[in-house]
């Protein structure tokens, strides 16, 4: 729920002001039910609302408390907010809302930046105590919620997206050549802190009992019903966005075994392209029938879907090259026009090893293990980084496998396998499809929640064997839970996707869009690509993939289109 901003002063001056409140337009799709603004000495905070709880004018933000001293603005929920008021009143405390907002300046006042650590939930905040000037920013422990920063001469500005921070101004949109190196290796992901623009970077995001099988299973099961659950806290109708892949259709499942009826669900699909399919509705109805629910089957033809396209990219805070972006945006705009949260089934093949890259970890040496994750895992090696990108940015080192190296370098993980999901938990699941279901639904003034990144589960998903989560090839131990709740055939389907033919298979007006973006003068004075390979991908748009099947002239064109978009 919501957008944030601000900006702190370290100088002593006034925050600027108007810089701030350019913030707010860009903001808009993420609260489009009120704005509110507040300055005090050096600080200045800004939010777009969405009412989700306590739609009272109670739980408007900024929020200030002038007996504690404190003030905050907030994006996400706190699903045991509940409990703690409870918890909090019995100390004490007096609550004029009835929102998640108060409890955490409430629990911040009573156990300070240690209250996250009792949070449910996803979140990011700035909350300043009023004497010192102290600004505490905060992220949820998986980055649900997104955070970017923007330093200054004297100043630090924050806000919930990238185009906020750009709106505000003066920030260095030069591109940072390793990240640029990340982008174009380790599958379009540019981990935190950097981001592809210079100027910016993003707010990071903050295991192990012998059980049988049996125990594991019910234990992840027990722990999934609790993180349903609890993402049903709202005052307003909660939905599900359902694929009809396993995770999806088993928080349908366990919403219906907790005595959900009439429950609204939504799926998508599009034309075919070359031969392949668009849409997954077969088993999405299929989970809709054997559980009755209010489902909406969305088809979306060929004349809507390339401005989609690049609605979708301007949505987008970083440029993000997964096709599925396209596919949320617009699952989101047909979903926000009935219902305003949803759950949704990301994080499961991050936490429980659902992707393909993942067995091929199993048996490798602990000490191979950073060649083998790049060799599954990197889209370019940088040895042909070489042939693809202009020499002024080319690294004079492998930026990307150093990274890897740093992360599997730490203690913690015993296997490499362990490595690679502990790696991917922390960076990848959040700075891809976190980040782009996050941005495609907040576009629409749509709040989705993620009951497979509760961090009770994922705390518990950590500490299960490596053989569990692989077993059944991928996902072991949540197919074998869901027996007897989810429908087989859905179990037993292979694994599936948001369906986007017309990106994986370029032609058409998309595809002139693409050149056009490419070979356009701010591109060319880019000069980011070597010319060869450019004319190379253009001659045969499909021919390419990078190693996870992507369509590689895609992952140059998203790039010059979404800064393109942004002006740079």
């Amino acid at each position: 729920m919501c957008g944030i901003g601000g900006e702190l002063r370290l100088d002593g001056a006034p925050p600027d002001l108007a810089a701030v409140e350019r913030m707010l337009p860009d903001l808009a799709s993420r609260g489009p039910d009120g704005e509110g603004r507040w300055q005090h000495g050096p600080v200045a905070l800004v939010h777009r609302r969405l009412r989700i709880i306590d739609l009272s004018d109670a739980g408007a933000q900024p929020m200030v408390d002038s007996e504690l001293g404190l003030a905050l603005v907030f994006n996400g929920c706190i699903y045991n907010y509940r409990e703690l008021r409870d918890e909090l009143t019995a100390a004490g405390y007096s609550f004029r809302s009835t929102s998640d907002t108060e409890v955490i300046l409430k629990a911040y006042h009573r156990w300070g930046k240690a209250c996250v650590e009792r949070f449910s939930g996803m979140f990011a905040f700035a909350l300043v105590e009023l004497a010192t000037h102290t600004v505490v920013l905060a992220r949820d422990r998986l980055g649900i919620k997104p955070l970017y920063l923007a330093e200054g001469p004297g100043r630090v500005r924050f806000a919930s997206t990238v185009p906020a921070l750009l709106a505000a101004g003066d920030v260095s949109t030069d591109l940072d050549p390793v990240a640029l190196h990340h982008y174009m290796s380790f599958h379009s992901v540019v981990p935190p802190p950097r981001t592809i623009l210079a100027g910016v970077r993003k707010l990071p995001p903050a295991t192990a009992p012998a059980m049988s099988a049996d125990e594991w299973q019910e234990r992840l099961m027990a722990a999934l019903r609790t993180a349903v659950r609890r993402r049903m806290v709202a005052d307003v109708p909660v939905g599900v966005l359902l694929s009809g892949g396993l995770d999806s259709s088993l928080i349908v499942a366990l919403l219906a075994e907790q005595g959900q009826t009439g429950l609204a669900t939504f799926s998508i699909g599009f034309e075919a392209a070359a031969g392949e399919s668009g849409d997954e509705f077969h088993y999405s109805d299929l989970v809709a029938r054997h559980f009755d629910t209010d489902h909406h089957q969305i088809r979306i033809g060929a004349q809507r879907f390339v401005p989609a396209v690049h609605q979708a990219i301007a949505a987008m805070s970083e440029p993000m090259v997964s096709h599925d972006c396209v596919a949320f945006h617009l699952l989101s705009e047909e979903v926000s026009q009935r219902i305003t949260v949803v759950q949704s089934g990301q994080g499961a093949d991050e936490i429980l090893a659902g992707y393909d890259w993942y067995p091929p970890m199993a048996n490798v040496a602990r000490a191979d293990a950073v060649e083998a994750y790049a060799r599954v895992f990197f889209d370019r090696r940088h040895d042909a980084l070489g042939g693809h990108l202009a020499p002024e940015w080319m690294l004079d080192h492998d930026a990307s496998l150093e990274f890897v190296a740093a992360h599997f370098g730490a203690p913690g993980a015993d296997t490499a396998l362990d490595a690679a999901l502990r790696l991917d938990s922390l960076v990848m699941l959040v700075d891809d499809p976190v980040k782009r279901v996050d941005n495609m639904t907040m576009a629409w003034g749509l709040e989705a929640r993620v009951p497979f990144l509760d961090h009770e589960v994922v705390e518990l998903a950590a500490a299960c064997p490596p053989a569990m989560k692989l077993a059944q090839g991928g996902k072991g131990v949540l197919k074998a839970a869901s027996r007897g709740i989810v429908p087989d055939e859905v179990i037993d389907r292979p694994k599936g996707y948001f369906p986007v033919p017309a990106i994986r298979h370029l032609s058409g007006p998309l595809l002139d869009d693409v050149r056009d973006a490419l070979t356009a003068r701010p591109a060319r004075e880019r000069g980011l690509f070597r010319k060869d390979y450019l004319e190379e991908l253009l001659d045969a748009p499909n021919a390419r993939r990078t190693t996870l099947g992507s369509n590689a002239l895609w992952q140059l064109g998203l790039l010059e289109l979404w800064l393109q978009r942004i002006g740079v």
